[in-house]
């Protein structure tokens, strides 16, 4: 898998079993629509994005997103999630370059 920089977050901080949490998907990517000049060249940058975001917990998916190239740049995806309790929650990407990636957290929730 590539090696962009990417985390995750869950919101609240604190959260039990059975509670719906925000889970955030950021992820350090250029998002180029491929219609953007180079300053010093003049040549199109050639486009470079998301195209699928994956949610998954313990393996199983939750949450499938399609992403267009409009975007912005260092883009985050927020969904919400009902905690079934702990586990590993894993997000993964594609981009039309063919780059795929993933991010992996333990879910522990308290009570």
């Amino acid at each position: 898998m590539a090696g962009r920089k990417s985390l995750i977050k869950i919101k609240p901080k604190k959260y039990k079993t059975g509670e719906v949490v925000n889970v955030s998907f950021m992820i350090m990517h250029p998002m180029e629509t491929g219609m953007r000049k180079d300053k010093k060249s003049g040549k199109l940058i050639p486009a470079d994005y998301i195209t699928e975001v994956k949610f998954f917990f313990d393996d199983k998916p939750f949450t499938t997103l399609k992403v267009w190239e409009s975007v912005s740049t260092n883009p985050v995806f927020t969904v919400s999630y009902k905690v079934p309790g702990k586990g590993k929650l894993k997000v993964t990407y594609k981009t039309n370059t063919g780059e795929v990636g993933e991010k992996i957290k333990k879910v522990k929730p308290k009570g």
